[in-house]
C-alpha cells in the first residue's frame, strides 16, 4: 500500500510538471502544485520506508524529474507555441501610387470630410481639407500622407 501511495503520488507531480513545461507554460500555479505534489511524496518516502531506501527513491524521483523538464526544453515542443511568420505591410501599400500633389479631379459623392473623387479614371477615397465639397465639383489634390489623400 505504502509503495501505491509514493508512487501515485510522485507520477502525479511528475505528471503536473510536465503539464506546465509543455502544454500551459507561463501559469506556474499547475508547475508549483506537481513539485508541492512531488515534495510531499519524498516526505512519505522518508517517514515511511529506511532512511538508505528513502534517499534512493529522492534520487530516481530527482532523476526523473530533471529528465522531463529537459526533455521538455530540448524536444522542440516550443516551437510549435512560437510565432514563425512577421507581419510585412507598412502604412504605404500602394493605393496612391500615380497620384501627385496638384492633379485635378472630380468628386463622385459628397466629400464630409470623407467622400470618393475620380482621378484619372480611378476611383479613391479622399479627405477634404477645408469642410463640406459637393457632388461634380472639381478638386485639387493638396497633400497625401499615409495613404490619405487630402484635397481642397
Amino acid at each position: 500500500m505504502e509503495i501505491l501511495i509514493l508512487s501515485s503520488l510522485l507520477i502525479t507531480g511528475l505528471i503536473l510538471l510536465l503539464l506546465e513545461i509543455l502544454f500551459i507554460p507561463g501559469t506556474t500555479v499547475v508547475g508549483i502544485f506537481g513539485f508541492l505534489v512531488s515534495l510531499a511524496g519524498l516526505v512519505y518516502a522518508f517517514l515511511t520506508f529506511e532512511y538508505s531506501l528513502a534517499l534512493w527513491i529522492t534520487g530516481v524521483a530527482l532523476a526523473l524529474n530533471f529528465a522531463a523538464v529537459w526533455y521538455g526544453f530540448s524536444s522542440g515542443v516550443w516551437k510549435k507555441f512560437s510565432l514563425k511568420s512577421s507581419m510585412t505591410g507598412g502604412a504605404f501599400d500602394g493605393r496612391t501610387s500615380g497620384l501627385e500633389v496638384g492633379m485635378m479631379g472630380t468628386t463622385v459623392s459628397d466629400i464630409k470630410p470623407f467622400g470618393k473623387a475620380l482621378f484619372s479614371d480611378e476611383l479613391y477615397e479622399v479627405k477634404s481639407e477645408s469642410g463640406f465639397i459637393e457632388v461634380g465639383k472639381t478638386v485639387e489634390i493638396v497633400k497625401i500622407e499615409n495613404n490619405k489623400i487630402i484635397v481642397k
